[in-house]
């Protein structure tokens, strides 16, 4: 959970946290499932545990985070999805509800449940700790990243391209290319030079 600040003794001295915290189990960060994330992964849980800070460490289980979000906090629009399915395979995150893009007033995000925190209706279900080993982690967590295949209209496999989303194409116009390649002007100008 987050708290504001704590204070503890020790021997006389006293120490404090001047702000939020966040605490995680030691088990948890020496656990194959978390040995085995990603950059990207580490900083979806970040981010969804900052999210919770936020709604002052309740409503786990309805943490919105957009991928604008994820964006703004250092993880690469590609990469975002790769570590959702990566994170949620390992058994760290729950989708609650999946989101959905589109226009405005029909665009919604997801909402995400942290399987190490509570919940308002359960306790921490802690899903990481059915991964055993180093090589189950692996596997899963490189499953999880590659993207899933889609069906095509016939139900068969099909590839999905990546290509850059911002890109847009230039406007070739036939009368530009054409113009300077007609042969009547190659002619005249090679028959004038002459």
């Amino acid at each position: 959970m987050a708290n504001q600040g704590a204070a503890r003794k020790d021997k006389g001295k006293q120490f404090t946290i001047g702000g939020q915290f966040l605490w995680q189990l030691v088990e948890m960060k020496e656990s194959p499932a978390w040995r085995v994330l990603s950059q990207s992964g580490h900083r979806v849980l970040s981010r969804l545990e900052i999210e919770m800070a936020h709604h002052g460490g309740k409503d786990n289980g309805k943490l919105p985070t957009t991928f604008d979000q994820f964006e703004e906090y250092g993880i690469h629009r590609h990469a975002i999805a790769p570590a959702i399915r990566e994170v949620v395979a390992l058994g760290f995150v729950e989708i609650t509800e999946k989101g959905r893009a589109g226009n405005a007033e029909w665009r919604r995000p997801s909402l995400f449940r942290l399987t190490y925190r509570e919940t308002p209706l359960c306790k921490p279900t802690d899903e990481w700790r059915k991964i055993e080993t180093m090589e189950e982690a692996e596997f899963i967590a490189a499953v999880a990243r590659k993207a899933p295949e889609k069906q095509n209209s016939s139900g068969g496999k099909r590839q999905i391209s990546v290509r850059n989303p911002h890109h847009k194409p230039g406007f070739l116009s036939a009368e530009t290319i054409t113009t300077g390649l007609s042969a009547e002007t190659t002619t005249t100008s090679i028959s004038r030079g002459a």
